[in-house]
């Protein structure tokens, strides 16, 4: 038990040290990337904008999702736009209401939003609005709306629903100027026998963005996997 227990904590521990050396370099963002363009097609005025809630409302993701499908409905003035996030759509403060609240105050008018509340994930919400379409048909083309790292198994779960016309937006976030971010330590004053980092924005920015970003793109290459082997992608 004790050797199988000190394997375990050094396999961690090497895992740990490798994540923090990765931070370092540029390796986690273009992971992310990878994620978000592998499947990922040129718009061609979408039908349909289908907004994948996330992590719900209010939320920085969500807010990110409702920036980008305003944007992309005022480009595609013709377009239907669906939020899909689970929810009570009689409770105005429950996140399909809020998500459409969010959109209205963005300048997409009611009438273009619908709702697919019952997917309690990305299977079966393309799976529900699947079936709800079957009539109009599934040749429709799609524009979903999601996170960089949801986006490669969004887009291939559609798919397997049976959608052949699927494209995607992922929400990339724009970063502030790197030359915005720098201070002169010196003229802050204090402990000057701490060094000065006001120069060096990749340690007080990139190195913990790079570690969020592993953590992203760790999660959803175990997702990925996990609806491999089930066959929902």
């Amino acid at each position: 038990m004790l050797k199988w227990l000190r394997i375990l904590l050094l396999l961690s521990g090497g895992i740990f040290i490798i994540s923090l050396v990765l931070a370092f370099t540029t390796v986690p963002y273009y992971a992310m990337y990878r994620l978000a363009v592998a499947k990922v097609k040129p718009v061609k005025d979408p039908a349909v904008i289908v907004l994948l809630g996330g992590a719900g409302m209010p939320s920085e993701n969500g807010l990110m999702r409702c920036y980008y499908t305003a944007e992309y409905a005022r480009r595609y003035p013709k377009s239907q736009v669906v939020v899909v996030i689970p929810g009570n759509l009689t409770d105005s403060s429950d996140s399909p209401l809020m998500f459409a609240q969010e959109l209205k105050v963005m300048g997409v008018s009611e009438e273009r939003v619908s709702f697919e509340n019952k997917g309690r994930n990305t299977r079966q919400q393309a799976l529900n609005l699947a079936q709800r379409w079957q009539v109009k048909g599934t040749g429709r083309p799609l524009l979903l709306v999601t996170g960089p790292e949801h986006m490669y198994r969004a887009v291939a779960s559609f798919e397997k629903a049976g959608f052949t016309n699927v494209t995607g937006a992922p929400t990339f976030e724009s970063s502030v100027g790197e030359d915005m971010m720098q201070f002169n330590d010196r003229e802050l004053k204090g402990n000057r026998n701490i060094p000065a980092i006001g120069h060096r924005p990749q340690v007080r920015y990139q190195f913990w963005n790079h570690l969020k970003y592993e953590v992203n793109v760790g999660r959803e290459v175990f997702a990925i996997g996990y609806y491999r082997l089930k066959g929902w992608m």
